[in-house]
């Protein structure tokens, strides 16, 4: 389990602490929950736009992207992803920091943790694209950011189970081997979804089949839950771990 790398009491003077483990499920929490939002309200008031595609033919469910690209779907939308994009970015070093202690000794995977890295930089950096730069306004822009999201969560997902197949080797922490269980379990569930949703996708605009396009987004769905939930593993990584907002001691202060 991962401890001591979002706070030091001892060094610090605290203002806030939250456990980490409210802290990962608030994380997770508002993207699930700004997408669900936005979904149901896309289907409920903007049905015929939001499932309509170039074919013509009849679908039941919105992409996301559509789903998200229309008021007040797309402030709702907006407005999660910046809340829960910080923290992203907070968790990413805090796991590199942990990896960096753990691999000192080992290069190949300390240069794999440098990656891990980059790739969840660079997932959130992509998710934070396409979220502000919808597919209605300008598409490439929003197509290259989903890329970067889909190549670069895959990659980090990757990487993440191997180094964690590594640390359940050398240790047998229960928290460890569950969390290393479930990473697999949703990394191998996530792949598959994104091969079924990219089958679906070209069939569609190949053939314009009735309702392919809504197996299309049912699977994009569990692509994006899937990876929600490959986050959420943080839960056990860094259960006894505090976040602190804190003050430097006096001595420190300039």
């Amino acid at each position: 389990m991962l401890q001591g790398l979002l706070s030091n009491p001892d060094r610090d003077r605290p203002l806030v602490r939250v456990p980490f483990t409210i802290f990962a499920v608030a994380t997770v929490l508002l993207p699930l929950m700004g997408l669900l939002v936005c979904l149901v309200t896309s289907m409920l008031y903007h049905y015929e736009d939001a499932t309509y595609t170039h074919c013509q033919v009849s679908n039941y469910l919105p992409s996301i992207s559509s789903a998200i690209s229309r008021a007040p779907e797309l402030y709702i939308w907006r407005s999660c992803i910046g809340l829960h994009s910080a923290p992203r970015y907070l968790v990413a070093v805090a796991y590199f920091n942990f990896y960096r202690c753990r691999f000192a000794a080992r290069l190949p995977e300390l240069l794999l943790s440098g990656l891990v890295l980059i790739c969840s930089v660079a997932e959130n950096t992509g998710l934070v694209l396409l979220t502000y730069v919808a597919s209605t306004e300008e598409y490439k822009v929003h197509k290259y950011g989903f890329i970067v999201f889909i190549a670069c969560s895959l990659l980090h997902m990757l990487i993440t189970c191997w180094l964690w197949y590594v640390i359940k080797r050398q240790y047998v922490n229960p928290e460890e081997k569950t969390s290393f269980l479930w990473k697999t379990r949703l990394f191998l569930f996530n792949v598959s979804c994104c091969a079924i949703a990219a089958y679906f996708f070209r069939r569609h605009n190949k053939y314009c089949e009735e309702g392919v396009y809504t197996l299309f987004a049912f699977f994009e769905y569990m692509v994006v839950f899937s990876n929600m939930a490959f986050h959420m593993t943080a839960f056990w990584d860094f259960g006894s771990t505090q976040v602190m907002v804190a003050t430097l001691p006096e001595e420190k202060r300039f």
